[in-house]
């Protein structure tokens, strides 16, 4: 019995990894204000602007770069919007640790 739920959860595990959208980001400008870490960047030609709470322990001023960004399913991270993960341009997301995680928005 312990088996097939481990089992279970591993299957679970993998699909919610394959749901994942990865893509390459170009950080371009990152601040401060009031609290609040802004990175605005580039991804696939769009402008996109990346948020975090300056004290969250997943809350990582951003340097220009190249970087991974791993779109996280609804409802999965800490934030109330589109949640995503950034990793080392370098780096796989599977097997790597996340340098933070922010809100995602549209320019």
């Amino acid at each position: 019995m312990k088996k097939a739920i481990v089992l279970l959860l591993m299957l679970l595990l993998a699909v919610v990894v394959l749901a994942q959208d990865k893509s390459t980001i170009v950080v371009k400008d990152s601040g401060t204000y009031t609290g609040v870490v802004v990175i605005t960047a580039t991804s696939g030609g769009k402008t996109i602007e990346l948020q975090c709470n300056q004290n969250s322990t997943s809350c990582t001023l951003l340097k220009g770069g190249s970087y991974v960004m791993v779109v996280l399913p609804k409802n999965h991270g800490m934030y109330d919007c589109q949640n995503v993960d950034i990793y080392a341009g370098d780096a796989d997301p599977g097997t790597a640790q996340k340098i933070g995680q922010y809100c995602l928005t549209q320019k």
